[in-house]
């Protein structure tokens, strides 16, 4: 029973190449360099927070409730017992769990319930004109000063699989590095990647949209109630289309 469990799952991935694993001696040096150089002030609130996504399909999700809960923001509706907390279960209100785990997310859904639950967004979508756009993003996260979810083709990256989200964990900038915390870790662990190939992996579109992918900087919002925001997203045209699209999700 137990070798017929193992021909029909799988567990984890070998990274390609061209990816450097956050724990290997490579990886450990690269982290202790750009800690010393201010690069990794981000990191801390994050890994605090890091788990990984509950669903194949819940990598938007996964990266969400990362992010949200590393900004400390309040989400004023009850997890469970007496407490107050951030979990994908909690993340329904652009399209339901059943929809999300059939098709996933695009970057505007995952931006917007960013949104509805109290974080300032910008988003940006990949072009030929922001790679500098992209790097001056890695440093914002670097320095702590928003935290960076990047939306890319897995494929594009030579890891298999498609659309994917991740929050950026750190920059080096002398390498021009960026540290991303798979929220998928069942398949991959966090790697450090080339802040073009990134980019470029970025450019992938995304049939759900028809356009770019790209990243988004979430900050604390200073004035407004997640609980108001989330009362009002339920109103927006952001709800899944009918029909699957391949390239959507997360495909692990």
């Amino acid at each position: 029973m137990t070798n017929l469990v193992k021909e029909k799952t799988r567990y984890r991935r070998a990274l390609p190449t061209d990816a450097i694993a956050f724990s290997s001696l490579e990886g450990r040096k690269l982290f202790a360099a750009a800690l010393a150089a201010g690069g990794m002030d981000g990191y801390f609130p994050l890994a605090e927070q890091f788990h990984t996504q509950s669903d194949p399909s819940f990598c938007g999700l996964g990266s969400l409730v990362v992010a949200l809960n590393a900004l400390a923001i309040d989400p004023e509706r009850l997890w469970k017992g007496s407490w107050r907390w951030f979990a994908e279960d909690l993340l329904d209100w652009c399209a339901s769990q059943a929809e999300i785990r059939e098709h996933g997310l695009s970057i505007n859904q995952v931006a917007c319930l960013a949104r509805c639950n109290g974080a300032a967004v910008d988003l940006e979508r990949a072009d030929s004109t922001n790679l500098a756009a992209l790097r001056a993003a890695l440093e914002t996260a670097a320095n702590g000063d928003g935290i960076v979810i990047a939306s890319y083709d897995r494929a594009a990256m030579g890891q298999t699989g498609r659309g994917h989200f991740s929050p950026i964990g750190g920059y080096h900038a002398a390498r021009d590095l960026a540290l991303i915390l798979d929220v998928a870790r069942f398949k991959y662990p966090p790697h450090w990647v080339p802040t073009e190939q990134l980019w470029r992996a970025m450019h992938a579109i995304d049939s759900a949209t028809g356009q770019a992918r790209g990243w988004i900087i979430l900050r604390r919002h200073s004035q407004v109630s997640p609980r108001g925001l989330s009362a009002d997203c339920r109103g927006l045209n952001t709800r899944l289309v009918s029909s699957p699209s391949p390239n959507r999700h997360c495909n692990n």
